[in-house]
């Protein structure tokens, strides 16, 4: 589904609207000032961290959709790779490989697609 075009802080703030949360209630559970957040809402400021966006995660109940959206916006923000995945893929030798051989092979979306579809199958 994506974020439908907003920006990062948009996508934010959407979200926090979206949950019934004051700019200041998510502020005071995240760690940051409410005028801070405020900037990071109105683009003002860079995306936030991995460790507040798992905090954004836990106060607002975001669903796995919503947090892989916030997270895909926040890196795209800080022209990064998501920030939920570093970890993953540094920890996994074989998820870099296999993004080095898709690249090579300039494997294109139907064929992401169908991977991730065979891979949802697997889980059942």
């Amino acid at each position: 589904m994506g974020t439908d075009g907003k920006s990062f802080g948009e996508y934010l703030a959407y979200l926090r609207e979206m949950k019934n949360v004051t700019l200041r209630e998510l502020a005071r559970q995240i760690g940051v000032s409410a005028p801070f957040l405020s900037d990071v809402e109105k683009g003002r400021r860079a995306a936030l961290t991995a460790e507040r966006l798992d905090l954004v995660v836990k106060v607002l109940n975001l669903n796995e959709e919503e947090k892989h959206n916030l997270y895909t916006a926040a890196g795209t923000q800080k022209k990064t790779i998501p920030l939920d995945l570093p970890e993953y893929i540094m920890e996994h030798e074989y998820v870099s490989a296999a993004l080095r051989t898709a690249r090579d092979l300039e494997a294109g979306e139907e064929e992401w697609q169908k991977f991730i579809e065979d891979l949802k199958r697997r889980r059942g």
